[in-house]
C-alpha cells in the first residue's frame, strides 16, 4: 500500500476569510514536516504557525464513494 502526504496551510478555517494554500504532496510524513520547518517563518505563514496540516492518502483509493455524504466515507 503506497501512501502520499498532502501538506496545506489553512488560515481562519471555517470562516468566510478562509484561505487554503496547497503546498505540496510528499512521499513521506517526514518530508512534509521538513517543508513546514523550512517555510514556517515566511511572510503570512509566520502569523499562523499552527495552521499547517498534513493529510495521509493511500494511492489509488477512492475517498468519495458515497457522493456528498461525507460522514459515510469516514467509516
Amino acid at each position: 500500500m503506497q501512501k502520499v502526504y498532502y501538506l496545506h496551510h489553512t488560515r481562519d478555517k471555517g470562516t468566510e476569510d478562509e484561505d487554503d494554500k496547497k503546498i505540496g504532496t510528499f512521499g513521506s510524513y517526514q518530508l512534509a514536516e521538513e517543508v513546514i520547518n523550512r517555510i514556517k517563518d515566511k511572510p503570512g505563514f509566520i502569523d499562523y504557525p499552527n495552521d499547517f496540516y498534513i493529510d495521509e492518502y493511500i494511492i489509488d483509493k477512492d475517498y468519495w464513494t458515497y457522493g456528498f455524504s461525507y460522514e459515510k466515507d469516514l467509516k
